[in-house]
């Protein structure tokens, strides 16, 4: 596993060990760079099969990442991740909304995005797929386009009487830090058809406007192909 630095203003610096087309590390990412906050990014090359590592299990025994290091702290998921960090560091970008209203439908279209979409879409389930059922990439790429569209047609739905220039407003909040991730891998990954998705198809385009989603992208991050392409 390899580390880099990235260098935000703090005291005391965190450790991500994450993989560059992690659509959950993405997330983690953005959250660390709008709190403005220090990290070690250590990356784990899931294709050579390092979440497996004894090194690393030891962190997360699942074997997922991304996994956050906070002193004596390790902690794994990146919901956990994400509300952690709002808990710690509440005054640097607040993730959730003051209107309890807001709050929970904040909640409700995160958890679509890490409970009815993503797990259809990660690394095992694809390759449990590939060995049970079919090797056919056609297969594959069929089962994941029908969980996201049966996804966001539910987020359209959902955030229709709420989104203003982001998901809940016009603030960057906690359902923001899941779509993004979400939609640059329908888009990149698995080939969505975004014109059936006007609302979240024009959440991505505030998104691609904003540094710290950018930063956050898989091709940015130090371990992906491209940046040793390069």
């Amino acid at each position: 596993m390899a580390s880099v630095s990235c260098d935000n203003k703090q005291e005391s610096e965190l450790k991500l060990y994450s993989h560059w087309k992690s659509s959950c590390s993405f997330r983690a990412l953005i959250a660390l760079n709008l709190k403005g906050l220090k990290y070690e990014y250590k990356a784990v090359n899931l294709a050579k099969g390092e979440q497996f590592s004894p090194e690393f299990t030891k962190l997360n025994p699942i074997g997922y990442v991304p996994v956050l290091v906070d002193g004596d702290l390790v902690l794994s998921d990146s919901f956990a991740i994400l509300l952690y960090l709002e808990e710690k560091y509440p005054h640097h970008h607040p993730f959730l909304p003051q209107d309890l209203h807001k709050k929970a439908i904040n909640f409700q279209a995160a958890n679509i995005v890490s409970s009815s979409i993503q797990p259809f879409q990660n690394l095992a389930a694809l390759k449990s797929i590939e060995e049970k059922i079919s090797s056919d990439p056609d297969v594959k790429l069929a089962w994941t386009q029908h969980h996201i569209k049966k996804g966001f047609v539910a987020l359209e739905r959902l955030l229709k009487d709420y989104a203003g220039r982001f998901a809940t407003g016009d603030e960057v909040y906690l359902a923001d830090l899941f779509l993004a991730p979400q939609i640059h891998a329908a888009i990149n990954w698995f080939n969505v058809d975004m014109t059936q998705f006007p609302l979240l198809s024009r959440l991505n385009e505030a998104y691609n406007e904003i540094p710290a989603f950018q930063d956050a992208m898989p091709e940015k991050q130090p371990d992906t192909p491209l940046a040793s392409a390069s």
